[in-house]
């Protein structure tokens, strides 16, 4: 089973990911962590891509595409690939659509977390964290029973990410619309694209990626 997650920063790709990787065994592939494995295994498509990065210039889809083949011929990514941030056009797509076939591979689905801005803003600039243990609180959805005081760990320092604040979240967002646009329409025509309601629970989202995995949705 080989999947594209899309979904804003916030959304919940990384958590789903993790949780198929988990429980499904797949493998989630993230075009700058193989990028930088690559670079320092010194693979001959890292030594290229070293290169062009040390010369300060970016690095070409030919490069790219040459790392995810790579990755693919590793044996982990046997049980299924989740690609995350690639493809981001319509080049990049039918680069995959022939690195999967070369493998005798196909790509399965291009799953869609969707959201609703306005509530994504008040999701993640509502949130915060324990300094100490790390758990996590919300504004809204979930503060500590004792108001200033950890329920895990007693600790009485919070403390929130800098670029959680509703400016950011609303880029990240509009750069979201404008990576994803293009791939949309070359997917859809393929009939690969489904959508889940990323405003959901956490295990309600899970639920519904299962549910299109398994070929029940």
């Amino acid at each position: 089973m080989n999947i594209i997650l899309l979904g804003p920063p916030g959304a919940g790709k990384g958590t789903q990911a993790s949780r198929l990787e988990t429980e499904r065994g797949m493998v989630q592939l993230s075009t700058g962590d193989m990028l930088r494995a690559a670079v320092k295994a010194g693979t001959p498509t890292g030594l290229k891509a070293k290169a062009v990065m040390e010369a300060g210039e970016l690095v070409s889809d030919d490069i790219v595409s040459g790392i995810i083949g790579e990755r693919l011929d590793q044996g982990d990514t046997d049980r299924g690939a989740i690609f995350d941030g690639y493809p981001r056009t319509q080049a990049q797509a039918e680069s995959l659509d022939s690195l999967l076939a070369e493998r005798g591979r196909k790509l399965d689905y291009v799953v869609e977390l969707v959201v609703d801005e306005d509530a994504l803003v008040d999701r993640i600039t509502g949130r915060f964290t324990c300094a100490k243990c790390g758990e996590g609180y919300h504004d809204r959805y979930k503060l500590p029973k004792v108001a200033g005081t950890c329920d895990v760990c007693g600790s009485h320092e919070f403390k929130r990410r800098p670029d959680d604040n509703a400016e950011t979240v609303r880029t990240r967002m509009a750069e979201y619309r404008a990576k994803t646009a293009p791939i949309l329409p070359f997917y859809e025509a393929k009939g690969l694209v489904r959508t889940v309601d990323g405003m959901a629970d956490i295990d309600e989202v899970g639920r519904q990626i299962d549910a299109i995995l398994d070929g029940a949705e």
